[in-house]
This record gives structure tokens, sequence and C-alpha cells, in this order.
């Protein structure tokens, strides 16, 4: 489905305005006028610009408890989620610990065809031969009542560090830190899991030093480059102090200062750490971390994250690069199956609901962001859960709040429902087996009561036109380097009419172009751009503007999201 194009407006006065850097070209200004900065300290804000940890509910007892397990050598045994949030979440908060004292610290991580999502009673029971001491929840825990009631009957302390929506009811850990609590005065509400996590590190690094202790003086500065992968990975609004977190992680991944698991699949997957971007988190390395969570055991990314031997993580790089390589088959076999179902192509189905005996509950979530791009509806995808259960994944779009309506289907129908949790664009949920139809009758009766929000339209936001002299490699540097970009504080996009003087099929799915425009003549890549269609001579394109890695030099290339005749 084709998106309408809207340009965005900016006032042209302020282009000269505020404290830009001098050499920041006037296409990258008015990009980040566009999204709300007013200069270059807002455009690319630096940790200064941190909130303090003040305000976060539970702080005053999370602190003293984990600072206390150090003091008595405690076992503190960290649960991860098992996607990249997750993972990172973990890694950070091992080596956070172990460089405020911490010399007992291990992990845990669910199986995901085992034990589900979060802390179950399931994983619990596994847990009992590690004899915990303290369990502390990274990027799930807010909605894990009996798992944490399990753990509180074996007489373990409790700490969650998350960052989803609550329910009506909070578990009975011993101290919740999220900031999405009612009640929580933390002023960003938008941090990732592994941000969380820091959070927490940061308020018990300044109780160390008020002390007067050491590990006062950690440098956690050193845990950036793994807090910038995860909160890109788990796509949470870019608001300014994710953007400051992000870009002081860039700047270490781009120094060669990032651990050595991350130099490992940055390499493994053909990027140059000199000019990583937030685009080559998102679609190169955050895939391959989650690829084990999906397909196998996500151990294996977090042992790479955690890692300090450069041969053991390369070979931990390179087996989750194949792992990644099989997902990416799986997914296309599953996206394609989707498609082909009955229906799901019929406008008149507000909210397709896809499920498939065969598929792997580990990749439904890309399958319904896959149909979620390309119908512009929200989409439920569903792979069984060993027998008795259907795991569904959901991705949404702007105006219809994902968990908000699995929640109305969950009040309506008590008991459909195993257990739900997410946000407003992406959520996740387990049914019974035989509670599949009722769910799909449910839920699209909670969509045709708000068929207003589901007509809504995910426009494209374009930059606007850049003349053609401006389609250069300075240009495209600038572009690429000059902000951190991602949810909430999109990647530039522009938009023109070109005449499309060469195309050539890559691939079955892509489609590479020549073209034309008032005399300049550029390569352009439209992925999965192949319609079976002939592209009209003049074309209005959507695109962004990179530099061409692969020509190297002064080439450019169009990265074309959408094309139409114009």
């Amino acid at each position: 489905m084709l998106r309408p194009i809207v340009r965005r407006q900016v006032d042209e006065a302020t282009l000269t305005e505020g404290d830009w850097p001098e050499h920041w070209p006037l296409a990258l200004r008015r990009v980040h006028l566009a999204r709300g900065s007013k200069g270059g300290s807002d455009a690319m804000p630096g940790l200064a610009v941190l909130p303090p940890p003040t305000g976060l509910l539970d702080l005053d007892k999370a602190v003293p408890l984990l600072r206390e397990g150090i003091k008595s050598d405690a076992h503190i045994v960290v649960t991860a989620d098992f996607d990249c949030d997750g993972a990172t979440a973990c890694a950070v908060a091992v080596r956070g610990l172990r460089m405020l004292g911490a010399r007992n610290v291990s992990y845990a991580v669910p199986d995901r065809m085992v034990h589900g999502y979060g802390l179950t009673p399931g994983l619990v029971d596994e847990l009992a031969d590690m004899n915990p001491d303290i369990l502390l929840t990274v990027d799930h825990g807010i909605a894990c009542h009996a798992g944490i009631a399990a753990a509180k009957l074996r007489g373990w302390q409790v700490i969650v560090t998350d960052h989803h929506l609550p329910g009506e009811t909070l578990p009975i850990a011993d101290a919740i830190v999220n900031p999405q609590r009612a009640g929580d005065a933390f002023p960003s509400k938008a941090l990732a899991g592994v941000g969380v996590l820091f959070y927490v590190l940061l308020a018990m690094r300044a109780a160390a030093r008020d002390a007067g202790e050491e590990t006062g003086a950690a440098d956690l500065t050193t845990l950036l480059d793994l807090v910038a992968v995860g909160t890109v990975a788990d796509m949470v609004k870019l608001d300014v102090a994710n953007r400051a977190l992000i870009g002081a992680g860039l700047r270490r991944l781009r120094k060669g200062q990032g651990c050595v698991g991350l130099n490992a699949l940055i390499d493994v997957s053909d990027r140059d750490a000199t000019r990583l971007t937030t685009a080559d988190i998102g679609y190169a390395i955050a895939p391959r971390i989650n690829a084990a969570g999906r397909l196998e055991d996500m151990r294996l990314g977090i042992e790479c994250l955690l890692g300090d031997d450069a041969e053991v993580c390369r070979l931990q790089a390179e087996a989750l690069d194949a792992i990644n390589k099989e997902r990416r088959h799986m997914q296309q076999a599953m996206v394609d199956q989707a498609i082909a179902l009955p229906d799901v192509i019929d406008d008149a189905i507000c909210i397709p609901c896809v499920s498939d005996e065969d598929w792997h509950p580990g990749v439904v979530g890309l399958v319904a962001s896959k149909l979620k791009e390309k119908l512009q509806r929200p989409v439920f995808a569903f792979a069984p859960a060993g027998e008795d259960e259907w795991r569904g994944s959901a991705r949404s779009i702007p105006g219809f709040h994902l968990r908000d309506a699995i929640a109305l289907v969950d009040a309506r129908h008590p008991g459909l429902i195993s257990r739900f949790g997410g946000h407003a664009m992406a959520a996740g949920l387990t049914l019974p087996r035989e509670s599949l139809s009722a769910f799909i009758q449910a839920i699209t009766t909670v969509g045709s009561e708000q068929s207003e929000a589901l007509a809504q339209t995910d426009a494209l936001q374009s930059d606007g036109e850049l003349d053609a002299a401006s389609l250069d490699i300075a240009h495209a540097c600038a572009l690429r380097d000059g902000g951190a970009w991602g949810q909430g504080y999109p990647e530039p996009l522009f938009d023109g009419v070109f005449a499309v003087r060469d195309w050539r099929i890559v691939g079955e799915r892509h489609l590479k172009m020549t073209l034309e425009r008032d005399g300049h003549r550029f390569n352009a890549m439209q992925f999965d751009g192949w319609s079976g269609e002939t592209p009209a001579t003049e074309s209005h394109v959507a695109y962004r503007l990179t530099p061409d890695d692969w020509r190297g030099g002064d080439a450019v290339q169009l990265i074309v999201l959408q094309r139409q005749a114009a």
C-alpha cells in the first residue's frame, strides 16, 4: 500500500540561528529543526543533559538491597528477556555490578520454547539449583506476578527493572524500578530496559561515592556501547535522554572502544566501525543478537557481549551470523505464506490475524511487522507454543494502542488470554489452543469500535526536496553522521520526481535503478521494490541519501522507500 507523502515544515529563518555547527549544511539543520531541535546541542545532546536518577520510584529500595548484597557476597542472579534489549541489559548488569564490587553475579535467561516470556514459575523452579539470594530482572518483570510470587516463596529478594507498561496491579517484588509506573517523577519515560538498568547502576555508584568507597569512581561510561545498542534495538522513542545515551555509545564504538563482542559483531556484519550509524545497529547488529533468542539460546548472544577474548567472541559472532541467516530465510517463507492466506490483503479486515501450525514462535513478531508495513494495519501473528498454546506477537500503526486493545479484550473475556504485555506499537500474548478463534473475533470487535483510529494512514514524513547539486557525498556523510536517528527522531527522508533511466531486478525482490534529475544521474536501490510491473519513466520517489560504500570515493546512493508514477 502506497503511503501519502507529507513534507515537514520548518521556520526557515531559524536555520541560521542557534548553536548550529558551522560545517553542518542547511539540509541537516532543516532535518533537526523539523524534529524539534533548536540548535546543535539539542540535535546531538551530550551526557550532561541526562536527568539525574532521582525521581525513579523504588531506587531508594533497590540501591540499598543491591549494595548490601554486594557487601555480604550474596549471589545476585540477573534474569533477562530474550531480545536484544534484554541481552544488552543483562551484559550491562553483570559488567556493571562487577565494576561496583560484586563478586558473585550470574545470569539466566528463559528459553522461549520452554518457559515463554519473562520470569515464570517454571523458570524459578530451574533457578533453584543456582541458589540465588537476589533476583534482578532486566527488561521484564512488571507483568511477572506468578514468577515473582514463586521466587518470594523461596525466600529470595526480587528487584524488578523494566520499562514495559504496568497492569492494574504490581507484582510483590522488593523493589520495582520502572519509569512507566504511576506516580513516577522521572522525566524520561522512554528509556529502554537497558537504560533503566544503567540508571540503577548510576544511582549505586553515586551512593558508593557518597560513602567514600573506591567503587564510587567506577567508569560506567564504558558500558554505553551496550546501552546504545539495546536502546536502538528496542525502538523506543529517542527523546533527549535516549539520544544522549546513543550518541555517547556510538562515539565509543566509532573510536574502537566498544566491548570485544560488539566489535566482533560489527566485523561479521561487514560494517565499518568508524562510520557506524544507528541504522547499522538496527539492521545489522541487533538482528544478529536477537536471532539467538528467536531460534536458539540467547545465552550465546549474552556470552558474546560479556566476553573479553577476541578469538572466542569472533567465533560466537560468526555463530550468531549463521543463526541470523537462518532466521531471515524462515521469516521470508513465513511472510510469503501469510500474504497468501485468505482475506489477509482484504481491506475489509480491520486487524488481520495470521497463524500457521508450522510457524516458529520466535519469528512471528517479524512477520507481524512486515505485514503491518505492507498493509498499514495492526497485525497479529501466531505460532504454536507446545501442544496447548498459541504464542502471538502484534505490531500496530499510530493511533491504535495495542496493549490497551488486548487489555480490553482481556477485561471483556476473562480467561481468554493466558498472559500479555507490551507497548502501544508492539505487544505479545499467549492463548490457550482452543481460544484463537474467539480472540480473533474479540479483537476484530475492538477494531471495529475504533475504526476511526484504524482509518488513519501512517504518512511518510518527508524533509522536502534536495536539489540535484546537494545529492553529493558531503551531504550524504553529514546526514549519516549528524544525528542519532530512530523511533520518534526519524532518519532524514526526502522526496522528488526523477526520470528512471535504467532498472534491473536484484535477488528476485529488489530493484536497482538509475535515476536522473537536472542532468545528474544517481544510483538507487529499492529493497523489496519489485512488484512485477515496469517502473514508470517519471517517478515520484521518497528516498534516503547515503554514501555508496560499495563503490567508495564520492559515490552516493539513493535508498528508495516508496516509488510511484509522477
